[in-house]
Protein backbone atom coordinates (compact mmCIF):
# COMPACT_ATOMS: atom_id res chain seq x y z
CA UNK A 1 0.00 0.00 0.00
CA UNK A 2 1.35 3.43 -0.96
CA UNK A 3 1.94 5.69 2.08
CA UNK A 4 1.76 9.48 2.36
CA UNK A 5 2.93 11.85 5.10
CA UNK A 6 0.96 15.09 5.33
CA UNK A 7 2.65 17.53 7.74
CA UNK A 8 1.06 20.66 9.14
CA UNK A 9 3.57 23.11 10.55
CA UNK A 10 2.61 24.83 13.80
CA UNK A 11 3.43 25.36 17.46
CA UNK A 12 2.14 23.22 20.30
CA UNK A 13 0.30 24.79 23.22
CA UNK A 14 -3.09 26.41 23.73
CA UNK A 15 -1.60 29.89 23.44
CA UNK A 16 -0.93 29.18 19.74
CA UNK A 17 -4.42 27.91 18.87
CA UNK A 18 -6.06 29.91 16.06
CA UNK A 19 -2.91 31.89 15.29
CA UNK A 20 -1.70 32.57 11.77
CA UNK A 21 1.50 30.54 12.22
CA UNK A 22 -0.56 27.46 13.16
CA UNK A 23 -2.42 27.19 9.87
CA UNK A 24 -0.77 23.80 9.30
CA UNK A 25 -2.29 22.40 12.49
CA UNK A 26 -5.70 23.90 11.68
CA UNK A 27 -5.54 22.46 8.18
CA UNK A 28 -4.85 18.97 9.57
CA UNK A 29 -7.65 19.30 12.13
CA UNK A 30 -10.07 19.98 9.26
CA UNK A 31 -8.75 16.99 7.30
CA UNK A 32 -8.97 14.60 10.27
CA UNK A 33 -12.56 15.72 10.88
CA UNK A 34 -13.33 15.27 7.17
CA UNK A 35 -12.17 11.65 7.45
CA UNK A 36 -13.80 11.27 10.90
CA UNK A 37 -10.47 10.50 12.57
CA UNK A 38 -8.65 11.87 15.62
CA UNK A 39 -5.05 12.51 16.62
CA UNK A 40 -2.90 10.51 19.04
CA UNK A 41 0.12 11.91 20.87
CA UNK A 42 3.27 10.08 19.76
CA UNK A 43 7.02 10.66 19.55
CA UNK A 44 7.78 14.11 18.07
CA UNK A 45 4.15 15.07 17.61
CA UNK A 46 0.58 13.99 17.10
CA UNK A 47 -0.48 11.68 14.31
CA UNK A 48 -3.69 10.57 12.72
CA UNK A 49 -3.65 7.53 10.42
CA UNK A 50 -6.28 6.31 7.97
CA UNK A 51 -6.73 4.82 4.50
CA UNK A 52 -8.25 6.38 1.42
CA UNK A 53 -8.72 4.61 -1.93
CA UNK A 54 -6.05 2.03 -1.16
CA UNK A 55 -3.56 4.63 0.12
CA UNK A 56 -2.28 4.95 3.69
CA UNK A 57 -2.25 8.52 5.00
CA UNK A 58 -0.38 9.75 8.07
CA UNK A 59 -1.18 13.29 9.25
CA UNK A 60 1.55 14.78 11.45
CA UNK A 61 1.49 17.79 13.75
CA UNK A 62 5.13 18.08 14.91
CA UNK A 63 5.69 18.83 18.60
CA UNK A 64 9.12 20.28 17.84
CA UNK A 65 7.75 23.81 17.22
CA UNK A 66 7.78 25.55 13.85
CA UNK A 67 11.51 26.32 13.68
CA UNK A 68 12.56 22.71 14.36
CA UNK A 69 9.96 20.87 12.26
CA UNK A 70 12.59 18.89 10.32
CA UNK A 71 13.37 16.53 13.20
CA UNK A 72 9.78 15.27 13.41
CA UNK A 73 9.38 15.06 9.63
CA UNK A 74 12.54 12.99 9.21
CA UNK A 75 11.58 10.71 12.11
CA UNK A 76 8.11 9.94 10.70
CA UNK A 77 9.30 9.53 7.11
CA UNK A 78 11.77 6.92 8.37
CA UNK A 79 9.44 5.26 10.89
CA UNK A 80 6.62 4.82 8.37
CA UNK A 81 9.02 4.13 5.46
CA UNK A 82 7.44 6.87 3.36
CA UNK A 83 9.13 7.98 0.14
CA UNK A 84 10.07 11.68 0.00
CA UNK A 85 7.92 12.07 -3.14
CA UNK A 86 4.88 11.29 -0.93
CA UNK A 87 5.55 14.10 1.56
CA UNK A 88 3.31 17.19 1.61
CA UNK A 89 4.14 20.02 4.04
CA UNK A 90 1.51 22.65 4.87
CA UNK A 91 2.61 26.08 6.10
CA UNK A 92 1.57 29.71 6.37
CA UNK A 93 2.89 32.26 3.86
CA UNK A 94 3.23 35.99 4.51
CA UNK A 95 3.81 36.68 0.81
CA UNK A 96 0.36 35.47 -0.26
CA UNK A 97 -2.81 37.41 0.45
CA UNK A 98 -5.08 35.83 3.02
CA UNK A 99 -6.82 32.66 1.81
CA UNK A 100 -4.71 32.08 -1.30
CA UNK A 101 -3.45 28.53 -1.73
CA UNK A 102 -0.19 27.61 -3.50
CA UNK A 103 0.84 24.03 -4.10
CA UNK A 104 4.31 23.25 -5.47
CA UNK A 105 6.27 20.03 -5.99
CA UNK A 106 9.47 21.63 -4.62
CA UNK A 107 10.99 25.04 -4.04
CA UNK A 108 12.62 27.44 -1.65
CA UNK A 109 11.66 28.01 1.96
CA UNK A 110 10.43 31.52 1.07
CA UNK A 111 11.77 32.81 4.39
CA UNK A 112 9.71 30.32 6.42
CA UNK A 113 11.85 28.92 9.25
CA UNK A 114 9.90 25.67 9.46
CA UNK A 115 10.38 24.92 5.76
CA UNK A 116 14.04 25.94 6.06
CA UNK A 117 14.57 23.47 8.91
CA UNK A 118 12.81 20.66 7.02
CA UNK A 119 14.96 21.34 3.93
CA UNK A 120 18.17 21.44 5.98
CA UNK A 121 17.28 18.29 7.94
CA UNK A 122 16.26 16.29 4.86
CA UNK A 123 19.11 17.71 2.77
CA UNK A 124 16.77 18.58 -0.09
CA UNK A 125 13.98 20.95 -1.07
CA UNK A 126 12.44 18.33 -3.37
CA UNK A 127 9.25 17.75 -1.43
CA UNK A 128 5.73 19.01 -2.06
CA UNK A 129 4.42 21.94 -0.11
CA UNK A 130 1.15 23.75 0.28
CA UNK A 131 1.32 27.35 1.36
CA UNK A 132 -1.72 29.11 2.76
CA UNK A 133 -1.67 32.90 2.48
CA UNK A 134 -1.93 34.81 5.74
CA UNK A 135 -1.12 38.19 4.21
CA UNK A 136 1.57 40.60 5.28
CA UNK A 137 -0.47 43.35 6.92
CA UNK A 138 1.88 44.24 9.76
CA UNK A 139 4.23 47.13 10.63
CA UNK A 140 7.91 46.78 9.84
CA UNK A 141 9.71 44.70 12.45
CA UNK A 142 6.49 43.17 13.79
CA UNK A 143 6.45 39.98 11.69
CA UNK A 144 6.79 37.68 14.71
CA UNK A 145 3.92 39.41 16.55
CA UNK A 146 1.76 39.16 13.43
CA UNK A 147 2.27 35.45 12.72
CA UNK A 148 1.69 34.60 16.38
CA UNK A 149 -1.50 36.69 16.60
CA UNK A 150 -5.03 35.31 16.39
CA UNK A 151 -7.18 35.48 13.26
CA UNK A 152 -9.46 38.51 13.11
CA UNK A 153 -13.25 37.96 12.71
CA UNK A 154 -13.20 38.51 8.94
CA UNK A 155 -10.31 36.08 8.42
CA UNK A 156 -11.88 33.48 10.68
CA UNK A 157 -15.15 33.71 8.77
CA UNK A 158 -13.39 33.28 5.42
CA UNK A 159 -11.28 30.44 6.81
CA UNK A 160 -14.42 28.56 7.88
CA UNK A 161 -15.83 29.01 4.35
CA UNK A 162 -12.81 27.37 2.71
CA UNK A 163 -12.23 24.59 5.28
CA UNK A 164 -14.01 21.91 3.19
CA UNK A 165 -11.45 22.43 0.43
CA UNK A 166 -8.64 21.14 2.67
CA UNK A 167 -9.90 17.55 2.68
CA UNK A 168 -10.45 17.69 -1.08
CA UNK A 169 -6.85 18.82 -1.60
CA UNK A 170 -5.50 15.83 0.33
CA UNK A 171 -7.81 13.42 -1.49
CA UNK A 172 -6.61 14.79 -4.82
CA UNK A 173 -2.94 14.79 -3.78
CA UNK A 174 -2.90 11.13 -2.74
CA UNK A 175 -5.05 9.87 -5.59
CA UNK A 176 -4.01 12.10 -8.51
CA UNK A 177 -0.61 13.56 -7.59
CA UNK A 178 0.81 17.03 -7.07
CA UNK A 179 0.51 18.27 -10.68
CA UNK A 180 -3.20 17.53 -11.02
CA UNK A 181 -3.83 18.92 -7.53
CA UNK A 182 -1.96 22.12 -8.38
CA UNK A 183 -4.11 22.58 -11.50
CA UNK A 184 -7.30 22.18 -9.48
CA UNK A 185 -6.56 24.14 -6.30
CA UNK A 186 -3.90 26.81 -6.84
CA UNK A 187 -5.66 30.16 -6.64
Amino acid sequence: MKKFLIVGIGNIGNEYDNTRHNIGFQFLDCISQGFEQSFTTVKNGQTCKFNFKGKSIVLLKPSTYVNLSGKAVRYWLNKEKIDLKNLLVISDDLNLEFGRIRLKPKGSDGGHNGLRDITNTLGTSNYSRLRFGIGGNFPRGKQSDYVLSKWNKEELSKFIEIEPVFTEIVKSYVSQGIDETMNKFNC
